[in-house]
């Protein structure tokens, strides 16, 4: 079976291909259009078909629309429910009638398409089956938070032999993920987008009004949970270009605890109801990693596997494989994050003698860029195929050396960010257990955080969070040999087996994707080094 996943409701655009359970492909349109988010400037940004990112996954596979045996769209429109009057029911109908129309739409953006093949998927099955039938884990329990689906914001259950077993869904009004909106947008930053932001404030303040939190969000005992409405401006005003205060710190840490605590109750409850050993995660709430390490020192389970793509994203991915599991396959396992788009090395440079850059090609980039990164300059890390998801994995990443405690300033300048966000360590995995705690390792997806031993924080001041904690990601040698060994050089060099690894992006720009993005990222930030493929380029 050749099966063509598509998000195009809400933010995040992406679109993934399955060939006989095979993950051949998966990408964001925001790679491709530079649109953060997938999203236009006009009120409908946020329901656009990924038209490229899906024209790209066919082309990777060889593979004309007409030849797709089926089409997976993460929405099902037949399950919104319009009287929900105070989530702006005209604002459904639009997305509704947007997906109801989505054969014609993707007819049109894939020509030869035969329309009667597109099948709607439940959104939050879509989170479910990303998360469930990717996992390397077979059976296991899945839940899925997020802000909303079709009527929904919260799906538990397990699959068993491919098929999915429903024990608890929450209907709307009720959302984690949209009550971590509403905090989002009353810290004056962008809700749907930057709900990180509020975790990593989350760790300057103390959770004073946890108590109170507790009467606002609770779990009913049945698997599900309530949210009441909240007066934030009750414990911190409004932020609308202001600075933020230490009342608004306490409000995040005392939201962002309540939040974990829910989360351990419902995975508890979970865990009576299926007995199983392993936990799958997706959905947006599932990219807070703060709560995902809670859950694993704390949670009833053995193990806990996040999907990379945990936002909408990844619904694309989980609608082609939920329709494949339907359909009596069985999926294979997914191991690497790295699914998008690459170049060869020949293509390469024809971009650099295109843009008309000096550049050079060492006899082994990897110890170059160690060299550099000990020379306490700033490395652009352009290799392979890009991460699908938002985080930088060692294909689309910014280096730097943890060891300087102003590079976490340096790079928060580089990208445009508010000083107050960490930035995360990157280690080889087999030292990684001597440097970070508590978390689970390995840890290859950057889902996690860990605690940072005592003896280490001195040493890498750049990625010790003030909490004391990282956000590690590991390297295994065998899936990515020449960025184990760019870390091999440096620790040879400095003797830190770690670096700074932060997206290669700047603010409200997408992640690098291509050769010529990256070089707009290299003329426009001061970055030092530019590793591209086996070339480097370096500022004059």
């Amino acid at each position: 079976m050749r099966i063509l996943g598509v998000n195009a409701v809400f933010h995040d655009p992406a679109a993934a291909l399955v060939v006989d359970g095979e993950i051949v492909a998966a990408a964001e349109e925001e790679r491709f259009t530079r649109r953060k988010h997938g999203k236009r400037p006009v009120p409908f940004a946020a329901w656009e078909m990924p038209e490229q990112a899906a024209a790209w996954c066919l082309e990777r596979a060889g593979l004309r629309p007409d030849q797709l045996d089926a089409v997976g769209y993460s929405y099902d429109p037949a399950l919104v429910d319009h009287s929900l009057g105070a989530l702006d029911p005209s604002s459904e109908e639009l997305r509704t009638d947007y997906a109801r129309r989505a054969p014609a739409f993707l007819r049109t953006a894939l020509p030869g398409l035969d329309p009667s093949i597109v099948r709607f998927v439940r959104h939050h099955l879509a989170h479910a089956a990303s998360a469930a039938l990717a996992a390397p884990l077979g059976d296991a329990a899945v839940l899925v938070a997020d802000g909303r689906g079709e009527s929904s914001s919260y799906l538990a259950g397990e699959y068993r032999d491919g098929k999915f077993v429903e024990l608890a869904a929450q209907r709307l009004p009720h959302s984690l993920g949209l009550m971590y909106e509403d905090l989002t947008e009353h810290l004056g930053f962008a809700r749907s987008s930057d709900e990180y932001k509020v975790m990593a404030l989350a760790s300057y303040g103390t959770p004073r009004f946890l108590d109170e939190f507790r009467e606002l969000l609770y779990t009913t005992g049945d698997g599900g949970f309530r949210t009441e409405p909240v007066d934030w401006a009750r414990y911190a005003p409004a932020v609308t270009g202001g600075r933020l205060g230490p009342d608004h710190a306490d409000l995040t840490a005392s939201v962002q605890r309540r939040l974990e605590e829910v989360l351990l109750e419902l995975t508890r409850w979970l865990h009576r109801q299926t007995g199983q050993q392993d936990l799958t995660l997706a959905g947006g709430i599932a990219l807070n990693c703060v709560a995902n390490t809670r859950l694993h020192a704390e949670g009833p389970f053995d193990r806990i596997w996040v999907q990379p793509a945990s936002g909408d994203a990844g619904t694309a991915l989980g609608a082609a494989l939920q329709l494949a599991a339907e359909f009596g396959e069985r999926a294979a396992p997914m191991h690497r994050a790295d699914l998008g788009r690459e170049w060869t090395d020949a293509e390469l440079e024809a971009v650099l003698r295109t843009a008309d850059l000096r550049y050079s090609r060492p006899a082994d980039v990897a110890t170059e860029v160690a060299a550099a990164l000990a020379a306490d300059q700033v490395v652009a890390w352009f290799q392979g195929r890009a991460e699908y998801g938002p985080r930088a994995l060692g294909h689309r990443s910014l280096l730097a050396h943890p060891g300087r405690a102003a590079n976490l300033e340096r790079l928060n300048d580089v990208k445009g960010r508010e000083q107050f966000r960490p930035v995360a360590p990157m280690v080889r995995a087999d030292r990684a257990a001597e440097i970070f705690g508590r978390g689970p390792l390995p840890s290859p997806y950057m889902l996690f955080v860990h605690d940072v031993a005592p003896d280490w924080q001195d040493r890498l001041p750049a990625v010790t969070h003030v909490d004391g904690t990282a956000r590690v990601q590991t390297v295994d040698p065998a899936d990515d040999p020449l960025t184990a060994r760019m870390l091999t050089e440096f620790d040879r060099r400095t003797g830190v087996p770690v670096v700074v690894n932060t997206s290669l992006n700047t603010a409200g720009r997408p992640m690098v994707d291509s050769p010529r993005d990256a070089l707009e990222c290299f003329g426009s930030a001061p970055i030092d080094v530019l590793a591209i493929g086996p070339f480097l380029v370096r500022r004059r």
